[in-house]
């Protein structure tokens, strides 16, 4: 399985998706909305709780894996094509 992570690293969506493959399984875990955070101690809590929790371990690792899994090619790496591009494709024409 290879994956293109240098190309995907200048992708700002990457980030974003990214952070919501971490932190949408921890919220749904403890059922918390994002108007519950209103402290870096409540985040910091939670945080913990969610590392010390096996189980959302591994759900967010089922998680972030399944996030980088492109789905539009056969298997769980990226085409070989994908794999020689040096920045994201622009397909504008």
């Amino acid at each position: 399985m290879k994956i293109n992570l240098k190309v995907r690293f200048k992708n700002p969506y990457f980030y974003v998706a990214l952070i919501l493959a971490i932190v949408a399984p921890i919220g749904v875990y403890f059922g918390v909305n994002a108007e519950d955070l209103t402290t870096w101690s409540m985040v910091g809590s939670l945080a913990k709780e969610a590392i010390l929790n096996p189980y959302v371990v591994v759900t967010v690792i089922v998680s972030v894996a399944t996030f980088l899994i492109d789905p539009t090619t056969p298997g769980i790496g990226d085409s070989k094509r994908a794999l020689g591009y040096d920045k994201p494709k622009d397909d504008k024409l």
